[in-house]
């Protein structure tokens, strides 16, 4: 049985796309805020999927969105049915994202290793160009 399921991760991308214009234009629920659909992984028989979001600003928020986001589920289902004109819409878990901060902590460990190497260091001497 193969493991790549290329109409799947398709039909994902799709319903990341409707997702985020549904979200923007049509859910009318202050908490939300503005958000960012990361990526949607949907299983293989598209029952399910799991929508990944992150926030503008920062992680304090987090729980609240996600539980406004999981108690629109159903709405959000019924706008993105007619739109995909799948005969199966899947059932919607929203999970933060917390890669993008992961992936900032980790660049900052990295910038300050950089700058502690370069203190470290003895200056070298600037090579003089004497051919003149």
């Amino acid at each position: 049985m193969p493991k790549d399921f290329p109409r799947s991760r398709r039909v994902a991308d799709q319903i990341q796309r409707e997702l985020a214009e549904i979200i923007r234009l049509e859910l009318h629920d202050p908490r939300v805020g503005m958000i960012t659909l990361t990526e949607v992984v949907a299983t293989h028989d598209l029952e399910h999927a799991k929508v990944f979001f992150t926030l503008l600003d920062g992680a304090s928020r987090a729980p609240e969105v996600q539980k406004a986001l999981t108690g629109a589920a159903g709405f959000i289902r019924a706008q993105l049915g007619p739109r995909m004109r799948l005969r199966i819409v899947p059932q919607l878990t929203f999970v933060y994202d917390t890669s993008i901060e992961q992936g900032a902590a980790l660049s900052h460990l990295i910038d300050k290793a950089v700058a502690e190497d370069r203190s470290q260091r003895p200056t070298s001497p600037e090579p003089t160009d004497d051919s003149q």
